[in-house]
């Protein structure tokens, strides 16, 4: 078979995944906290994404994409005026306890819960620094940069920021939650800095999501057209001159 019909389905594989990831990119675009994804091709060869092998699977999906990985450059902070609304500027997530496990999060639209705790909108508690639940008794609360927490002037305790190494990919669950690696044990952000009574937007631009989600389109398209090109000749041949030997 010819190998333009490879290179043709190949492609369109690709960009029907990349079109998936850029239609959610867009989708989440108001979503708090959100990391926005982009596509990428595994190494044939070389580099940790590379198959074991040079044969067989690997040759066979040369074209296909390697997956997603989170983007994870800074998003706009927006203020709130809520003394719990907390946006990270940096390096780093919250720390939630959910009935799965441990959770991460950019998403710092924090409340106090009625037994005293700093408590996600799902009320889940946010762990500090020390990945134990967060009190908060009564009087006026400050968070300073470092995360401190503070009621009336004490400390209270330091609410958590932590980091993964350099290459380590989390993996979404929902729209801004993220579960670690396995094996993979996070520190606290050495650059991290909280503000209080703000929130970070996602860091997908509306305009650029548009944009990649158009030009994605066109590519699948030509893809396509390129693949029924292709399967009419098949078809052609095997009409015409197939017949004839």
């Amino acid at each position: 078979m010819d190998s333009g019909y490879y290179a043709a389905m190949t492609g369109l594989v690709a960009r029907t995944q990349a079109l998936d990831t850029a239609a959610a990119n867009l989708a989440n675009a108001q979503t708090t906290g959100y990391r926005a994804e982009r596509e990428y091709f595994r190494s044939a060869l070389l580099g940790p994404d590379a198959r074991d092998s040079q044969l067989g699977e690997t040759v066979n999906n040369y074209g296909l994409l390697g997956g997603d990985q989170l983007n994870m450059s800074q998003g706009s902070i927006q203020q709130t005026g809520n003394p719990l609304d907390l946006a990270i500027e940096g390096e780093g997530f919250f720390e939630v306890q959910t009935a799965n496990g441990i959770r991460y999060t950019r998403d710092g639209s924090f409340h106090r819960a009625q037994d005293g705790r700093v408590v996600t909108a799902k009320g889940e508690p946010v762990l500090s620094s020390t990945r134990q639940p967060i009190p908060v008794p009564p009087g006026e609360v400050t968070i300073g940069s470092s995360g401190v927490l503070s009621v009336d002037g004490g400390a209270v305790a330091t609410v958590g920021v932590f980091a993964f190494p350099v290459g380590a990919q989390l993996t979404p669950e929902g729209a801004n939650r993220y579960i670690a690696p396995d094996r993979v044990t996070p520190t606290l952000s050495p650059n991290a800095a909280v503000h209080q009574g703000a929130l970070e937007s996602a860091n997908q631009d509306v305009i650029q999501g548009s944009l990649d989600l158009v030009v994605m389109q066109r590519q699948a398209e030509m893809m396509q057209k390129a693949l029924t090109i292709f399967h009419t000749e098949f078809n052609k041949t095997a009409t015409e001159d197939l017949p004839r030997i």
